[in-house]
């Protein structure tokens, strides 16, 4: 579904990754679907991104109304997709998403250029040629989205083949697909997001809001610490908590006319079900009073 203008506060979604739920095999304990949308309502959100294959039931029609279930609406989905291998087909996946997204209402598929194999550790050199049909990819499959009235964006990610601030270039040079701006993934990678949105706002067409301790950062680009390893330990901070200028990002987008979602996103690793009331719950209602202040 499409945002609109309206305020900040309109338009500000969740993410079941706070809730530690993740794609990555042996990322954490794993809350119940019921729990995680729950918590996301109680606490005031009124949207959210589908989360990882299996969290949502598969149909089409049925993500949608487990949502509603909830009182809680679609604005997207995080897809892995590997692009640079001509070996693997994206379309498929990229369908899958698509066939969800247009069930429900929403409007936006967030495009991560995976590396084709497990986590988020490890990440191949591409030669020019494989650079070359990850563009076209991009372009390809943002155009066969848009047939179905959904745009595409792309995720720079931590332990993707985009990562690091070079690489963010490559893409805004090289195709026309929007950015999803994530503000966690971006400082980690060594990119200013605030810099970069106000360098090219007409290219952000969907948000993911973290804060983030930016030691651990450092140990994470310098190769010292693991992703997942940085995570558990608490890299990522409720927004206004770390080292991301979310007030400036959020102005300058907001003064550029940005109209998209905002998805709190605080990536977390659990190892059981907090008590009733506790855990990322916390974290996600703190945010959410951060953002109430700059509003």
């Amino acid at each position: 579904m499409t945002a609109g203008r309206g305020g900040v506060l309109d338009r500000v979604a969740g993410a079941p990754i706070s809730w530690g739920v993740c794609e990555v095999p042996g990322w954490g304990h794993q809350l119940a679907v019921t729990r995680v949308l729950a918590e996301m309502r109680d606490v005031g959100l009124v949207a959210t991104e589908f989360g990882p294959d299996g969290f949502l039931p598969p149909a089409p029609a049925d993500k949608a109304a487990v949502l509603a279930q909830h009182g809680l609406r679609a604005v997207g989905e995080f897809v892995p997709v590997v692009l640079h291998d001509p070996g693997v087909d994206p379309v498929p996946v990229l369908d899958r998403a698509l066939d969800g997204l247009v069930a429900a209402g929403a409007d936006v598929v967030v495009l991560a250029a995976v590396t084709g194999g497990e986590g988020y550790e490890n990440r191949p050199v591409l030669a020019q040629a494989d650079w070359d049909r990850l563009l076209r990819a991009l372009d390809s499959l943002a155009a066969r989205a848009a047939d179905r009235g959904v745009t595409a964006c792309l995720h720079p990610h931590v332990g993707t083949i985009v990562e690091r601030a070079e690489e963010v270039r490559r893409v805004l040079d090289g195709s026309g697909v929007p950015l999803c701006l994530d503000t966690g993934h971006l400082l980690i990678g060594g990119t200013d997001p605030a810099a970069l949105a106000a360098e090219v706002p007409d290219r952000v067409r969907h948000v993911h809001l973290k804060d983030v301790d930016d030691a651990w950062a450092a140990r994470v680009r310098a190769g010292e610490v693991g992703y997942a390893a940085a995570v558990a330990a608490g890299m990522y901070r409720p927004l206004g908590a770390g080292d991301v200028d979310v007030a400036g990002i959020v102005t300058g987008l907001e003064g550029a006319g940005y109209d998209g979602w905002y998805v709190l996103e605080q990536d977390t690793v659990l190892s059981a079900d907090p008590a009733p009331g506790a855990g990322p719950v916390g974290d996600v209602a703190a945010s959410l009073t951060h953002l109430r202040s700059l509003a």
